[in-house]
């Protein structure tokens, strides 16, 4: 099985056989996933909450980098690949226990770079809370 197809036989469901501890503890429910492209929803956690009650940026911006490499393993593509960047904008605050949906698209696939956005949209999709972009860079390190 790819990984593509593993992603999409979660769909609907919490990705719990993520290879990343880090994405399990995020606890994101699969809706979409295609070469290139992923839709996941998150349920706010109280620990990712500011002093205010907010959604905490460093948590957003960690959802973002999360989700982006995760489209890397949706491209079934030999080699890992390794964040540059990830340039975030924010745009609105998210109370705790809402529901959040992040999309990524590739943008530009190049022999050594990568380049995908991701935005953070709350749970009707009404009002965008953030967005990402990114540059990945591939690595020398294979997939098994």
């Amino acid at each position: 099985m790819t990984p593509l197809e593993k992603i999409k036989s979660y769909r609907g469901k919490e990705f719990t056989e993520s290879p990343s501890p880090f994405m399990r503890w995020l606890n994101p429910i699969i809706v979409a996933a295609e070469p290139g492209k992923l839709e996941f929803t998150y349920r706010i956690c109280p620990e990712w909450l500011n002093p205010v009650g907010n959604l905490h940026g460093g948590v957003t911006a960690d959802i973002i980098d999360d989700i982006i490499g995760a489209t890397m393993f949706s491209l079934d593509e030999p080699y890992f690949y390794t964040t540059i960047n990830n340039v975030i904008d924010y745009f609105s605050p998210v109370a705790g226990d809402e529901i959040i949906i992040a999309k990524t698209t590739i943008v530009k696939k190049g022999k050594q770079f990568i380049n995908a956005e991701c935005e953070i949209w709350n749970s009707d999709k009404s009002r965008l809370i953030a967005k990402g972009s990114s540059n990945l860079f591939k690595t020398e390190i294979k997939k098994n």
